[in-house]
């Protein structure tokens, strides 16, 4: 499995230097196997009782999410052409013999119409909002502070600093879709710090001094806090448009927050314990940490008012998204919040203009919401999943959807983005799940949304801060994978015990 670079994936070198390494000059592999798995599949006959344009179509998505995971181009590029190659093809891959024929119908027009439709989506433009929030926390330095001040209060004890680092994590993710940035961008450059203070350096046995144990609960902590939070990862923002247009279910901030905080909260008690006992660090105290988060504090100064100022913006677009439903959409409230930060000046236009990471983000996920539209709207993924539902008839609608959520969390483990699985498995297993008789859509849809995070802890390459954890020194390659084994099946048996009974109790 190639390593990606997406809004939810940080870079990996030491594989794409391998795969460099071993490929003949002149030829870029990662550019032509997207091209070559379109061209293969859809030389393929398409399959009984599905279209051959719904056939062409998959094959050039399937191309495109190949091209997700090996990113021959930067992701939003990708999802261009991919929308840009369906909309010249509209007449073949788009639009069935019965649409071409209406009178007056005019395929171009109306694939153009189709292509452009992600960028007027509203989630599209929250996930850019929330993109813009984060800028607001690098740019005052109060993500940076949070953090720092964390480290000092609770640094003392090893275990105290692990619940120190959660609690930073925790009071980001709200405001941070990108846990790259959250985990990797805000709390990493913090943390790795820490190590040196106990003469604990990284690729030598001496990281298990206190780096390891560190480093190991920053990853966990940001994979269940990017499934606690709506707006704590990119994808939950994708996978809650796809699943009102693939299942008709609609999901708010609220909504979600409620049904994981049980289990979420848990995790969230025990990844530091569990860690402490499993991964145990050989440095137990010291007064070390909180020396240093003071003084790095003290080079900081005061609150700064464009700190204090942001801080009462987040607050305000939390309760918003909160308690607001009802008189103001949840991107407007986004949108409300931005204005304000640049007419107080907490940000500048220069700064939201050079975030090319928001604006490729953008680009991104408009390309994704029309290519997964286009793949229900020519009929494929009722068809695939009617195939599936063919082989699910003896079982009942809680075991099916058990099941189900199993086989979606489980199948990360072959992907190398969270937005790629996304974009390829939840369209397939909300259709399956619409076919099974009795099953409670709504719930189903809920369930595999709120693993998109917690399947993040699985490998190395499972979502974005991982690399950067998995390349610090302190994770060796077979601890980490134990650990992702170890951790992924206590994450999802926690899931199952705590979310499913609750969403019982509450509806």
């Amino acid at each position: 499995m190639a390593i990606s670079t997406t809004p939810d994936q940080a870079p990996v070198a030491a594989p794409r230097a391998t795969l460099d390494a071993v490929r003949p000059p002149g030829i870029n592999w990662r550019a032509l196997a997207p091209i070559a798995v379109a061209a293969l599949i859809a030389l393929i006959p398409a399959p009984e009782g599905l279209a051959p344009h719904a056939w062409y179509f998959f094959a050039i998505f399937a191309g495109v999410i190949v091209g997700l995971m090996l990113e021959p181009l930067p992701g939003g590029a990708i999802g261009l052409i991919g929308i840009t190659v369906v909309t010249v093809l509209s007449k073949w891959v788009l639009f069935s013999p019965a649409e071409l024929a209406k009178p007056g119908f005019k395929s171009f027009n109306a694939a153009l119409g189709w292509a452009l439709s992600g960028f007027s989506n509203s989630t599209v433009w929250l996930i850019f909002g929330a993109f813009m929030f984060a800028l607001g926390y690098e740019k005052t330095g109060l993500g940076k502070r949070l953090a720092l001040w964390f480290v000092q209060k609770m640094g003392r004890r090893t275990l105290t600093l692990g619940y120190a680092v959660t609690i930073a994590d925790t009071i980001l993710a709200p405001f941070t879709p990108s846990n790259t940035a959250r985990s990797g961008g805000t709390v990493y450059p913090v943390i790795r710090n820490l190590p040196a203070l106990f003469d604990s350096k990284p690729n030598d046995p001496s990281s298990r001094r206190i780096g390891s144990y560190i480093m190991w609960v920053a990853i966990a902590t940001t994979c269940v806090t990017s499934s606690m939070f709506l707006t704590a990862l990119a994808p939950n923002l994708l996978a809650v448009e796809l699943v009102s247009k693939t299942a008709k279910v609609s999901l708010s901030w609220t909504q979600w927050f409620l049904a994981f905080a049980p289990v979420g909260i848990a995790l969230l008690v025990l990844i530091p314990l569990v860690t402490y006992w499993l991964y145990p660090p050989q440095v137990k105290q010291g007064d070390e940490v909180p020396a240093w988060a003071a003084q790095e504090l003290s080079r900081m100064g005061g609150l700064s008012k464009r700190e204090m100022l942001l801080a009462g913006l987040v607050i305000l677009a939390l309760a918003m998204w909160i308690f607001g439903g009802s008189f103001i959409n949840a991107t407007t409230a986004a949108l409300v919040v931005i204005s304000l930060m640049l007419v107080l000046g907490v940000v500048t236009w220069d700064d939201i203009v050079r975030n090319s990471a928001a604006w490729n983000t953008l680009a991104w996920f408009a390309t994704l919401v029309a290519l997964a539209d286009g793949l229900n709207r020519v009929g494929f993924v009722k068809w695939f999943a009617d195939s599936i539902a063919g082989q699910m008839g003896d079982l009942s609608p809680f075991a099916a959807m058990v099941g189900l959520v199993l086989l979606f969390y489980a199948t990360h483990y072959l992907f190398a983005s969270i937005t790629a699985h996304v974009t390829a498995m939840l369209p397939v297993m909300l259709a399956v799940g619409s076919t099974i008789p009795g099953m409670d859509m709504p719930q189903f849809a809920l369930l595999l949304c709120l693993t998109l995070g917690i399947m993040g802890i699985l490998t190395p390459y499972a979502t974005g801060p991982s690399p950067v954890y998995y390349g610090s020194g302190y994770l060796p390659s077979k601890d980490y994978w134990r650990l992702g084994a170890v951790f992924g099946v206590l994450f999802i048996v926690a899931f199952f015990l705590l979310t499913l009974p609750w969403l019982a109790i509450v509806g």
